[in-house]
C-alpha cells in the first residue's frame, strides 16, 4: 500500500501546486464573505478530486473484469503514455504565455468577480477546478489509474485514494484552516503571496507540467 501511494505522491503535489485555485482561494479568503465561501470552495475541490477518482476507479476495475488484469494494467500504462504527453503539450503552452520581462500578469476575468461570488459559486468554482482544470484531471486520473491497477484490497483502495486527495488539497486546506484560527492577521500575507503566484504562475506551471509529464512519460515506458 505504501508503495502504491509513494508511486502516486507526484500527482498529488503536483495537483496541490496550482497556482490559479490558490489565487482565487486567496481572493475568497480577502472577500466580505471569507469564511463561508472559503469552506464552500474546499468542499467544492474535495468533491472535484473524489468524483474524478472514483469514476476512473470504477472504470479500471471493471476493465480488469472484463479484460483481464494484465490487459489492464498495460492500457494503464499506455493511458500514462498519453497524459504525459498531454503534460508536455500544456507546459509549451504555459511557457509561452509566461509575461516577458518588465509585464504585469493579468488576473483572469473569472477572478476579477470572486468578491461578490455566494456559496453555492463558490462550491461550483471548487469542483471545477480541482475536478475539471486540464492540469488537475490529467494527474488525477493518472493516479487514480496507478492505484486502480495495483493490487490493493478494496480497503487498501480507498485508504490510498483518500490520502492522496488529502495531499493534493493540502494547499487549499491549509490557507482555509490558517484564516478560520487567525482571521484579519493572515490578510497581509495572503495578499502578497497572491501576487507573487499571480505574476510567476506561468512559469510555475510550465516547469510543474513538464516535471510531471517526464514522469508519467517514464512511467509508460514500463510498458515492456
Amino acid at each position: 500500500m505504501l508503495s502504491v501511494l509513494g508511486q502516486v505522491l507526484p500527482e498529488a503535489i503536483g495537483i496541490a501546486l496550482s497556482p490559479f485555485p490558490i489565487i482565487g482561494l486567496i481572493l475568497m479568503l480577502l472577500s466580505k464573505n471569507a469564511r463561508k465561501n472559503s469552506l464552500m470552495f474546499m468542499l467544492g475541490w474535495l468533491a472535484g478530486l473524489t468524483i474524478v477518482a472514483i469514476v476512473v476507479l470504477a472504470l479500471v476495475n471493471a476493465g480488469k473484469i472484463v479484460a483481464g488484469e494484465r490487459a489492464t494494467q498495460t492500457g494503464v500504462l499506455w493511458g500514462k503514455l498519453l497524459l504525459g504527453i498531454a503534460l508536455l503539450f500544456l507546459a509549451f503552452r504555459n511557457w509561452k504565455k509566461r509575461p516577458k520581462a518588465g509585464e504585469q500578469a493579468e488576473m483572469p476575468k473569472w477572478m476579477t468577480t470572486i468578491d461578490a461570488v455566494q456559496p453555492s459559486r463558490a462550491l461550483i468554482l471548487g469542483v471545477l477546478l480541482s475536478g475539471v482544470n486540464p492540469k488537475n484531471l490529467l494527474l488525477n486520473v493518472a493516479a487514480a489509474g496507478t492505484i486502480a491497477a495495483a493490487a490493493l484490497t478494496t480497503t487498501e483502495t480507498a485508504l490510498v485514494t483518500i490520502v492522496f486527495i488529502l495531499i493534493s488539497s493540502i494547499t487549499i486546506i491549509g490557507p482555509v484552516l490558517y484564516v478560520q484560527i487567525a482571521g484579519e492577521r493572515a490578510e497581509e500575507g495572503l495578499d502578497e503571496l497572491k501576487v507573487w503566484l499571480l505574476q510567476h504562475n506561468a512559469a510555475i506551471m510550465a516547469v510543474l507540467l513538464l516535471v510531471m509529464g517526464v514522469k508519467l512519460i517514464g512511467d509508460g515506458l514500463g510498458l515492456s
